[in-house]
């Protein structure tokens, strides 16, 4: 029965989203500047509308996480803007997250969400119960997809994912009122962030 949902139906369930983040919060390009000691410092660009995103998700009662391969200080700082609840770098096998997220969240894989790009997401994008892609992924990856948003990595494609579950949940208007209302504690706070600051 669950193999015959659609994506909405799949929508509607899920209680955390997780996102991969180069070639999905991000364009998947790593740029890395030297510096005189003969490292680095590495920079990503991330989309404001994916961050606002995750402010709406949030507003709906979403929990959010990233799960990456990579280890990167610029995505603990994004991370921390954001106040993503589940941050899991260094990551080669992303299940063994997910293990860690279902125990955290008291929830089952039926109820998550999970954007990828390239293959490392496929293990992942197989086994929970909504699985998004990407515009720019992998065509494995698509192929492995219940959903591909419109917009590729670091131009939209979270907030397409987040607007995609909010709409199937007949909440997306709802959520962009309580996020535009100034009275609003939650959405006060729902997104500052200090950057490098």
């Amino acid at each position: 029965m669950f193999d015959s949902l659609s994506p909405q139906d799949r929508a509607r369930r899920v209680k955390v989203l997780l996102f991969d983040v180069d070639g999905v919060l991000t364009n998947g390009d790593i740029t890395i500047i030297p510096n005189a000691e003969g490292k680095g410092t590495e920079v990503k660009s991330f989309s404001a509308h994916d961050g606002l995103g995750v402010s709406l998700a949030r507003l709906a009662g979403i929990k959010l996480g990233f799960v990456t391969k990579r280890n990167s200080q610029v995505v603990a700082i994004r991370a921390r803007d954001l106040k993503i609840e589940h941050v899991y770098q260094g990551q080669a096998h992303k299940m063994d997250a997910v293990t860690k997220i279902l125990a955290d969240e008291g929830c089952t894989l039926e109820e998550i969400a999970y954007v990828g790009d390239d293959i490392i997401d496929l293990p992942v994008m197989r086994k929970v119960g909504f699985s998004i892609a990407t515009a720019n992924a992998r065509a494995q990856v698509k192929a492995a997809a219940h959903y591909i948003t419109p917009l590729p990595g670091g131009q939209g494609a979270g907030r397409d994912a987040i607007d995609f579950i909010l709409t199937a949940r007949g909440v997306l208007d709802q959520m962009i009122e309580q996020y535009l209302d100034a009275d609003n504690p939650e959405a006060r706070k729902a997104d500052i962030g200090q950057g490098n600051m």
